[in-house]
């Protein structure tokens, strides 16, 4: 996803006490960034952050990183935070109190900024990661550029250098879906659930709710089903 250049975004995140800049150091110790110690799962990739935002207020037993690599995405990642969280009216409106203090009631979620193609440089086998969110990741339709997928099986061998669980992933694009699949067998994964068609299976997350991402309730309107997997390691 592109966006525009939001100049407001890096000084904003350097002053939230739930964004990390510097994700290098936590390697191996990332539950020391947590105030309580509890399984971490992690967002590859979180956009404007509207899915973790809702995942990590509902599930307040569970410690959350979410990544991606542009200031700009982050930045509004955190005001949605913000607003589910009632710090902010909207993403658009003035924060209710201005006071660092108020952001501290997200005690469970942790923004970062990393290209995620190097994530174990970050995230290492002592984190005990239990569960990876993959959710409408760009699908690199060019051949030369499949490596640079998520889903990659460049990309798998590194989760599983600190992955102890399962992976939640989900797409639009059916070129993806089943070339995915293919990385995960290829890569040792055991698939546990597959969908081709979300909104039909109430129940397809384990018994957890979906929790709609901003693209895909775009493509939803547009009358595109959504595939699913949930994988294990």
């Amino acid at each position: 996803m592109r966006m525009k250049f939001k100049p407001w975004a890096r000084e904003e995140l350097e002053t939230s006490p739930f964004y990390i800049d510097n994700p290098q150091d936590y390697k191996n110790k990332w539950k020391t960034a947590f105030e309580k110690e509890q399984d971490i799962h992690i967002e590859l990739g979180c956009g404007k952050g509207n899915f973790i935002a809702k995942l990590s207020k509902q599930n307040q037993n569970i410690n959350y990183i979410a990544i991606d690599l542009i200031d700009a995405m982050l930045g509004m990642t955190k005001r949605n935070v913000e607003a589910e969280y009632g710090i902010r009216k909207s993403t658009d409106a003035e924060i209710i109190e201005d006071e660092i203090e108020k952001q501290k009631v997200v005690k469970n979620l942790k923004l970062t900024r990393y290209d995620i193609s190097r994530i174990s440089d970050i995230i290492g086998k002592e984190d005990k990661i239990k569960r990876i969110y993959i959710n409408f990741c760009n699908p690199w339709p060019r051949g030369k550029h499949h490596k640079k997928r998520l889903t990659s099986e460049r990309q798998l061998e590194q989760y599983k250098k600190f992955l102890q669980g399962e992976i939640f992933f989900k797409t639009d694009d059916d070129n993806l879906f089943e070339d995915s699949i293919k990385y995960f067998e290829r890569s040792g994964f055991k698939i546990e659930k597959i969908t081709y068609d979300l909104a039909n299976e109430n129940l397809f997350w384990n018994g957890e709710e979906n929790i709609e991402t901003e693209h895909e309730k775009m493509f939803k309107d547009k009358g595109i089903k959504i595939k699913a997997l949930i994988v294990e390691k």
